[in-house]
């Protein structure tokens, strides 16, 4: 219960007014006497601890206990009462402070002095501190001793504790595996095992005091370290004439010496120390060659003067001896070696380790040889030089010991096939298609070799069991430049690398048709329709389609990629394509672009219209084509072809029909094209090529083919301008023909020579698209009789003019009167005679009859050829005569010239 500090005033204020009044008292009686002084004492004396009985004892000098009671004071302000002159209390740390008393007689209440302060200091229990030595773990057969201790204070006394095998805290006494010495406690070295642990705790000796129990400390055993026993050489066995280094070490501690043993032929262990036979140097313990004995046991141990004082004995190393060895010389490659090919020799040994291998060429002869470190003796690249034999044989130790020279073995060397490749179906293919890489080698058979692919400098490398290395569906990732080598199956030798072939692969193929001559034709006429692949030509075979992709016959396939039509009728009018094909799993290339063939007759019952009549035209003209026939058109409908729309009636887009007329208000580039006239049975009128063109300048043309002998008019039209005032170059085939003022061009008589490409040139404004000029030859009979006539007179002529210079040359011969010539003449003419062909003339001189020379006559007989193509037949020199001459001999009379065909 806490006291009102203003309580405490009132009472000390009360007892001063007190004593002041018995004092006051007292001196007027005349018994005033001086105050005794208390004096108070701790028991026991010194540093406390919490839970230990304190005594307070306050003595009142010169006075018995009897008369006097007692306040005991803490701090000065915690005043406590007792009867007697001792108070005693079990203490807690907050019972440390300064304490006094007094005393205060009962008599009259009389106090005395206060005593001296004594200071009171209470702590909590100590802790014991338990210790080890050695600090580090221990090994086994050591001892072990604790020492227990309570830092800053004295006069304890030590209690040993250890862990029971059920986990509780037992005693441990003095015994003989266990010795306490005040503080320590020693444990011998049978008794000290692995895991045990140990408390300890202090006690005062004339107090009933105990420290806290230390914290525990676990035993930590470990086995000696055991020494490892190796022999140089490390390795068995060892050979008849080497001889042999054991080493000693212990490798978890220094500062070791070492005992060497050995069994003796009683199977007991001795000590090997140095001698002549046997060389100890520290660790090491040399056996001389001529002491190793095949069997010999040995074994080895350490000691120290630093714990642990000795190791565990090694284990034992035991002796094999053997005969010198020979090794077996053999190499990579079973038959002869190839050129440029990396070659490997092994020296083999069957015993142990450790050696090193030493080479010889030609000779046995330690100054050359070539030491390796490994069993084997690498030739990276063999030349012819490297043929030749070889031995081998091993050293080991210092000083080398070394073994007996291999059997030689012979190394034969050959030239190296060269690898070549190639490529099927060709170096330049297409996306998608297969392609074979084919690897063959120069002299070497298929089965014999399996093959390695290089694409572009190594960068990419395959492998394959056949020659052929097939790609079933090429990219253009594909390409580069290939080799290939060959690696033979028997010894893994390689072929020289072929040379690099090129492959290119280029996107989809595309075929490409062509017409020659061209694609307007009349009847009787043969074009030739060609196909190929661009970029390509090697392997392809061709399919030929026309109208919607018509296949056409199979005579029409092969590999010539040309199709002749010869002569070519009206039916063969139609659009053609192409493509091409190659490859055993037939890898087709895109269709070609269409090609038109248009095939015109001599007379059709209808005939198309187009005004204003001709091909060219310039765009935004208006346009208009009928169909016209001989008598009743009705039922006739304009066609056209066009790239853009191909096939389609001349009403779609912008034309306009009323019966059988088309008309086009406003044309532009697109209706270029084909256009006829087509019956409701599919009959067709002959074709008219329509051209509409940006250009400024057109060539005006006739829409039909021209016929032979009719003359023909070309004008160079200018767009918005007078076409006499528009002047003009004129070119067929490419070739300027005239430059014309007017603008216009006339040939009289027009022939087939004249068809071809024409077109027109102005100056300042431009040139007309090229326009085809097709010939037609004539069908009239009186213009075919014409070029007969002059045949005929011209043939005749020339018969005639033969044979006057046959009669002058006989006249010349006869006023010469060379008998002898004549003679030798005859004799020459009796071999059959020579044909001479000159000008379109064949001349062949007949055998010459026996008898007089001196008439001479010549038959003449006059042949004209029948013409074979049309052409021919519209050319004069196309005609040829033939006459053949006859020399005879008469004695009397000159014949005649014969009869003329």
């Amino acid at each position: 219960m806490a006291v009102s500090p203003y309580l405490l005033v009132s009472i000390v204020l009360g007892v001063k007014c007190y004593r002041a009044r018995v004092l006051v008292s007292l001196v007027r009686a005349g018994r005033v006497q001086e105050r005794p002084k208390a004096s108070l004492i701790l028991v026991p004396a010194g540093q406390l601890f919490i839970g230990e009985v304190v005594t307070l004892r306050c003595d009142i000098q010169g006075h018995t206990d009897t008369e006097w009671r007692y306040s005991f004071y803490k701090n000065e302000y915690q005043p406590f009462y007792s009867e007697v002159r001792e108070y005693s209390f079990s203490v807690v740390e907050s019972d440390s402070g300064k304490y006094t008393c007094r005393g205060e007689r009962r008599s009259d209440s009389w106090r005395s002095e206060i005593s001296d302060a004594v200071t009171l200091t209470v702590s909590a229990l100590p802790r014991a501190t338990l210790t080890v030595e050695p600090e580090s773990s221990v090994f086994t057969g050591e001892s072990v001793t604790l020492k227990c201790e309570i830092k800053g204070y004295v006069g304890w006394t030590y209690q040993w504790y250890k862990q029971d095998p059920w986990g509780g805290l037992i005693t441990v006494p003095q015994s003989v595996h266990h010795t306490v010495n005040r503080d320590t406690l020693t444990i011998r070295g049978d008794a000290v095992i692995h895991g045990d642990q140990y408390w300890c705790r202090g006690e005062r000796r004339y107090r009933t005091t105990s420290s806290q129990i230390s914290d525990p400390v676990t035993l930590t055993v470990n086995a000696l370290p055991r020494a490892t026993l190796t022999a140089d050489p490390k390795w068995s066995p060892v050979f008849s004439g080497e001889s042999v280094t054991l080493k000693c070490e212990i490798y978890s501690y220094d500062g070791w010496t070492y005992q060497w043993y050995k069994q003796d032929p009683w199977r007991r262990w001795t000590a090997v120390s140095q001698s002549v036979y046997h060389t100890v140097n520290r660790d090491t313990l040399t056996i001389r060659a001529d002491t190793v004995i095949n069997g010999d046991q040995y074994w080895c141990r350490g000691e120290r003067r630093l714990r642990p004082t000795s190791s565990q004995n090694s284990d034992s190393v035991t002796l094999t001896v053997e005969e010198t060895p020979k090794p077996e010389l053999t190499s990579s490659h079973k038959g002869a070696a190839l050129i440029g090919n990396p070659v490997v020799l092994y020296c083999k040994l069957d015993q142990s380790a450790g050696w090193r291998f030493y080479w010889s060429k030609h000779t046995q002869s330690p100054e050359n040889e070539t030491k390796t470190e490994t069993h084997s003796y690498t030739i990276s690249s063999v030349s012819v030089s490297d043929g030749g034999q070889y031995w081998c044989r091993a050293g080991r130790g210092t000083p080398v010991y070394y073994t007996h020279y291999s059997d030689a073995l012979w190394m034969n060397v050959t030239e190296s096939p060269k690898a070549v490749i190639s490529i099927n179906p060709d170096n330049q293919v297409f996306r998608g298609e297969t392609v074979t890489l084919r690897c063959d080698m120069q002299g070497g058979g298929d089965t014999e070799w399996r093959y390695s692919w290089h694409k572009d400098d190594y960068s990419h490398v395959s492998f394959s069991t056949t020659k052929e290395n097939t790609i079933s569906f090429v990219r253009e990732s594909h390409s580069g430049k290939y080799t290939c080598r060959g690696e033979r199956r028997s010894d893994s030798q390689t072929s020289e690398i072929s040379d690099a072939v090129t492959l290119t692969v280029s996107d989809r193929a595309q075929a490409v048709l062509r017409s020659s001559p061209q694609s307007w034709l009349t009847e009787g006429d043969s074009v030739t329709l060609s196909c190929e692949v661009k970029g390509s030509s090697t392997g392809w075979t061709f399919s030929w389609y026309r109208d919607k992709d018509e296949l056409l016959s199979d005579s029409s396939r092969g590999a010539g990629g040309s199709y002749t039509l010869s002569p070519v009728a009206l039916n063969h009018t139609g659009v053609y394509a192409c493509r091409a094909m190659r490859g055993e799993t037939t890898y087709h290339t895109q269709y070609s672009d269409t090609q038109p063939l248009w095939i015109t007759g001599v007379s059709r019952p209808v005939s198309l219209k187009v005004s204003p009549s001709r091909v060219q035209h310039f765009s935004a003209d208006s346009l208009s084509l009928s169909c016209e026939g001989q008598s009743d058109s009705t039922g006739w409908r304009v066609r056209r072809y066009t790239h853009r729309e191909k096939v389609s009636d001349c009403s779609s887009g912008s034309g306009s029909v009323t019966g059988s007329t088309c008309s086009i208000s406003s044309l532009n580039t697109s209706h270029t094209g084909v256009y006829w006239c087509e019956s409701e049975s599919g009959e067709s009128s002959n074709p008219v090529n329509i051209t509409v063109t940006n250009n400024n300048v057109i060539l005006e043309s006739p829409v039909h083919p021209v016929t032979e002998r009719d003359p023909l008019t070309l004008r160079c039209l200018c767009h918005h301008t007078k076409a006499s005032d528009c002047i003009a170059e004129f070119y067929k085939d490419g070739l300027l023909l005239q430059t014309q003022t007017t603008g216009e061009m006339t040939i009289r008589t027009v022939s087939k020579s004249n068809e071809g490409l024409y077109h027109c040139k102005h100056p300042e404004k431009g040139e007309s698209p090229q326009n085809w000029i097709l010939v037609r030859v004539s069908t009239n009979p009186a213009d075919k009789a014409a070029p007969n006539l002059v045949g005929v007179v011209v043939g005749v002529g020339f018969a005639v003019l033969f044979i006057i210079l046959l009669i002058l040359l006989w006249c010349y011969r006869a006023n010469k009167g060379l008998k002898q010539n004549i003679d030798q003449m005859s004799q020459q003419n009796r071999q059959p005679g020579a044909e001479v062909t000159q000008n379109g003339h064949t001349l062949r001189h007949a055998d010459v009859a026996s008898g007089s020379t001196e008439v001479t006559y010549a038959e003449i007989e006059l042949k004209t050829k029948k013409p074979t193509k049309k052409r021919e037949m519209a050319s004069v020199n196309a005609d040829t005569v033939y006459s053949e001459l006859k020399h005879n001999t008469d004695k009397g009379n000159v014949a005649g010239l014969g009869d003329s065909d």
